[in-house]
């Protein structure tokens, strides 16, 4: 776990330093590649396992804990909280977000319980709490969180509900909902939260200052930054239970990262700041751009200020991320041809990368999601979704306006 009051470094410094966890004092902390550690003594083991995981100096099993997965994990957690010297938090590595989000899940859930969401959520995510978690009693109720009296009545009138889980900005609309509003709902109802904070970053968004009960990420994304590893991140406010929740789950299903995929984030976490200044610089460009253009229906970004959100993303966020989408007018057709038009930027369904991607959301990430809760929630057939990369943007817009002239 991290307290807070250890972390009074800026945050720049506190993704650039590492921390010395070996006996040579290595500049980059090593890559501990085993499997087991030796126990220096039979009463080292026993402090241990009687500790829960809880007792970072001593290690015995990758599975239960590694130096180099944990000190990474610890980190992260102390971007999360920057600057909220008032409480104890702690990160956990796993194998993918979906892992992480799924362990985050399951630390609040159980068989005959609610959780209450959204209908614009990450398509996999979506998928999770309709299929794999209805077959084990978990049931999901989809609501406007833009209607704040909506979510309280419905709360109120089901006692069952016992996790609000928001994704904001969510994929692939950049819609923004009110994480303050929400969360003292929750707060005031006995609900926890969890927000999945994947496209800001915490460089630009911490809903642990709201009173969020617990952050999840696909580190995959922007915090690795190169699109080297898959690895997920959950962050939790420690209550004296959560962390023995959270930890207990990784380590029963096994989900956990490995010491050379946490040295590949923690390689990218060094340069997050600089990264995501620089694609919000070019996301603003590319989003300006794409406003003019007579093929589109709609453009998506907060930092338009015709964005619906916009200002609720000014007042909550630090930034407007270097997420964007796009509606064009001629529907699948459009969309389709748009992307064989693409010559410079990727094709790809991941985020977050130096370089920019372009993916189609319809036929790639919320394929599986019905065509009428997609459309409900704007993800049509003609939206393509951008993360916006560091390349010089002319070179970008010069791509994009070659793709328009194939539709």
């Amino acid at each position: 776990m991290n307290n807070n009051s250890n972390f009074k470094k800026g945050f720049h410094s506190i993704c650039v330093k590492d921390p010395l966890i070996d006996g040579l004092s290595a500049h980059i902390p090593p890559i501990y590649a085993t499997s087991t550690f030796a126990y220096e003594n039979l009463e080292a083991a026993f402090d241990f396992f009687k500790s829960g995981g809880k007792n970072k100096d001593v290690y015995t099993y990758s599975r239960l804990g590694n130096p180099t997965v944990r000190f990474v994990a610890d980190k992260i957690a102390a971007l999360e909280a920057f600057g909220l010297d008032d409480i104890s938090v702690f990160g956990l590595l796993f194998s993918s977000g979906m892992a992480a989000i799924s362990a985050g899940i399951l630390s609040f859930v159980k068989a005959g319980d609610k959780i209450i969401t959204q209908g614009n959520l990450y398509g996999t995510t979506n998928e999770l709490m309709v299929s794999f978690l209805k077959d084990y009693g978990i049931e999901t109720i989809y609501a406007d969180f833009t209607d704040l009296n909506f979510v309280e009545d419905a709360i109120i009138n089901d006692e069952k509900i016992k996790l609000m889980y928001i994704e904001t900005p969510a994929n692939p609309t950049l819609a923004c909902y009110n994480i303050d509003g929400l969360a003292a709902i929750a707060q005031n109802l006995g609900v926890k939260t969890i927000v999945d904070n994947t496209f800001a970053t915490p460089y630009v968004q911490q809903p642990l200052k709201y009173g969020i009960d617990m952050v999840v990420h696909s580190s995959t994304k922007f915090l690795n930054g190169h699109g080297t590893a898959t690895t997920g991140v959950l962050i939790g406010v420690e209550d004296g239970e959560l962390f023995k929740r959270a930890y207990g789950i990784q380590k029963m299903i096994g989900a956990v990262c490995s010491p050379f995929d946490a040295f590949l984030l923690n390689n990218g976490v060094k340069t997050l700041a600089l990264r995501m200044e620089q694609h919000q610089k070019n996301a603003m460009h590319l989003a300006r751009f794409l406003s003019q253009r007579l093929e589109v229906e709609k453009v998506n970004y907060l930092g338009l200020e015709t964005h619906e959100n916009h200002e609720l993303a000014k007042a909550q966020m630090n930034g407007f991320t270097g997420m964007l989408s796009f509606e064009l007018k001629g529907g699948l057709d459009a969309g389709m041809n748009f992307m064989r038009g693409i010559t410079f930027c990727t094709l790809t369904a991941t985020l977050g990368t130096a370089d920019t991607l372009v993916t189609h959301s319809a036929s790639t990430s919320h394929v599986n999601v019905p065509r009428e809760q997609r459309y409900q929630y704007g993800i049509t057939d003609g939206l393509i979704r951008v993360s916006v990369g560091l390349e010089n943007i002319e070179d970008v817009i010069a791509d994009f306006e070659n793709a328009f002239k194939n539709i």
